[in-house]
């Protein structure tokens, strides 16, 4: 999904004092999309997003992201701790996922490979209708699926023949603080998967949300808990009280 899908969130954590900057990775909404697989990766994603922090000169942020964006997440957190001041994971797809990724994606990359002209005749018909005449979930859903074949063969075959999240051993040595949302009834974001990095993660609080659609649809407990986490993480840390011997 391109990063518009994060805009409702972005301004409520702006409108609490908080600097937010959005990304499209590689393959997404408004950046490149090259036909190579190996430009497509969990670890490269990492690398762009810490490229982004040098760009704007952050030495540190809260990394957070749904889905692939939550894999991105610890993925940037396990290799540069240093750059993460907390994270906040929303729909992991961990161990619990696999079988149903394989179901949803593997088709992708049958058809973009063996029947291209039915992802461009989608692409065809989808950009043809106008953003501002839809709701706005319907218009990130088309935007979506705005792919050419070439590009969307290469980012799955890119993300399935690499790791896509740090493997548990690496999990567990996350010591940043971390906000972790899961959904019920979500086969390909299984509450399991969150409610298991949850445990793993030595500082983490994890939020059930109560349906997949609640931060779309109603999102003003779920972006009270998030801006309360984020702000937190920039609190200075409280300093011991000494007694007098």
């Amino acid at each position: 999904m391109p990063r518009r899908m994060h805009a409702s969130l972005a301004r409520t954590l702006a409108s609490a004092g908080a600097h937010v900057v959005t990304l499209d990775l590689l393959g997404h909404g408004r950046s490149d999309k090259p036909d190579d697989p190996f430009a497509y990766s969990i670890t490269a994603f990492a690398e762009q997003v810490v490229a982004l922090l040098d760009h704007l000169g952050a030495q540190q942020a809260v990394i957070g992201g749904t889905s692939l964006g939550a894999n991105v997440t610890l993925e940037v957190a396990a290799t540069a701790p240093e750059r993460v001041r907390g994270i906040l994971v929303e729909m992991p797809v961990l161990d619990n996922a696999l079988e149903v990724a394989i179901v949803s994606f593997a088709p992708l990359l049958l058809t973009a490979r063996v029947f291209p002209f039915a992802v461009s005749g989608l692409r065809f018909v989808t950009r043809r209708v106008p953003r501002g005449i839809v709701p706005w979930w319907v218009g990130i859903g088309l935007d979506t699926v705005d792919h050419k074949p070439g590009p969307l063969a290469a980012y799955v075959h890119g993300l399935f023949f690499g790791h896509v999240a740090p493997p548990a051993a690496q999990r567990r040595r996350i010591t940043a603080p971390a906000l972790v949302i899961g959904h019920p009834r979500d086969p390909l974001h299984p509450a399991s998967d969150a409610e298991m990095l949850a445990g793993e993660l030595p500082n983490s609080t994890f939020e059930r949300a109560k349906s997949i659609l609640e931060w779309r649809r109603s999102p003003e407990r779920l972006d009270l808990v998030a801006t309360k986490f984020v702000l937190g993480c920039w609190r200075p840390a409280r300093r011991s009280r000494r007694t007098a011997n």
